[in-house]
């Protein structure tokens, strides 16, 4: 029942998965959503790897983790720097041979919508360009079978993405460049899984909406009436907790239901189906290119574009 107090593995019916043997990289995983969801799939046996910005806040994370008998480690990055997101990638290589598991679930709404290095309004760059980086330098590192998880959101429904557009900061609210960013990581999910599809690797990608978790910024923001609540219909429940919204990313990661399902967009524990301009082949093929030129870098999966 949502709101109750069981763990994450339990309210996304897998504590009895074992993911002993596994690698798991959390990103976000200091607070809220993703320090739940690294400590529930340690508590399912997976090494995870801990990342973030504070590092005390990361050692404790990975100390919790270790205390129910598994291994974990804290990887710190800033993901406005993309030197700092390749050597959270070197770091990932360096110490474990195959990742099983990669949940892209940093992010967040900032106040401050300013323009990064890279010339991107600085949400953009966070929420979408930096885990797309990070999953495109860690594509030779993921095992067959591994899961490419994604932590978008409803606010995806509530976008619109102009590519050419991309540094404009005037008449750009917080709540827009959330949003534009949240349509960007269910564009970029299904775009990896259409991709990865078409090279065999037998790796999936999914994204999802986590929940309306109350005191977070979303929740603070969400805007009331919306045109497009009618669509909303099983994803927005009266209110999520931390909990809640961890095991929709758990499920994903670890459930034997969904071990060969891609390109799903998830709320819930359930697929739903997400807006129709975030699943336009074309404008997801746009923007894995615009992407990497951005940052500057080879097209990943570029001979699998079919």
């Amino acid at each position: 029942m949502f709101g109750s107090e069981a763990p994450p593995e339990a309210k996304a019916g897998v504590e009895d998965v074992d993911l002993s043997g596994r690698t798991a990289l959390v990103t976000g995983s200091t607070s809220g959503l993703g320090r739940a969801a690294a400590l529930s799939l340690g508590r399912l046996g997976a090494e995870v790897i801990v990342h973030g910005r504070d590092e005390a806040a990361g050692e404790a994370v990975v100390e919790e983790i270790e205390a129910g008998g598994t291994e974990a480690r804290f990887v710190a990055a800033d993901f406005e720097r993309p030197a700092a997101v390749s050597a959270l990638a070197d770091a990932v290589r360096e110490s474990v041979d195959e990742l099983d598991v990669l949940c892209n679930n940093a992010g967040g709404l900032f106040d401050d919508n300013s323009e990064t290095a890279l010339g991107v309004e600085r949400t953009f760059h966070i929420n979408h360009l930096s885990p797309y980086q990070l999953t495109a330098e860690l594509l030779p590192t993921l095992a067959p079978g591994a899961r490419v998880v994604t932590t978008a959101s409803v606010a995806h429904r509530f976008a619109t993405l102009e590519l050419d557009d991309l540094a404009a900061l005037t008449g750009l609210s917080s709540w827009a460049a959330y949003c534009r960013s949240k349509l960007a990581n269910v564009r970029f999910a299904t775009e990896l899984a259409r991709r990865l599809d078409a090279a065999d690797r037998g790796v999936t990608s999914n994204s999802l909406h986590p929940g309306i978790v109350p005191g977070s910024e979303f929740s603070r923001t969400l805007p009331a009436p919306a045109p497009q609540l009618g669509e909303l219909v099983g994803e927005l429940p009266v209110a999520d907790s931390v909990e809640d919204g961890a095991a929709t990313i758990v499920y994903l990661a670890a459930a034997a239901e969904v071990a060969d399902v891609t390109g799903g967009y998830f709320a819930r524990r359930r697929r739903r189906q997400p807006d129709p301009d975030a699943t336009d082949v074309a404008a997801g093929r746009r923007l894995w290119e615009r992407s990497a030129d951005l940052l500057g870098m080879d097209e990943p999966l570029a001979e699998a574009d079919v």
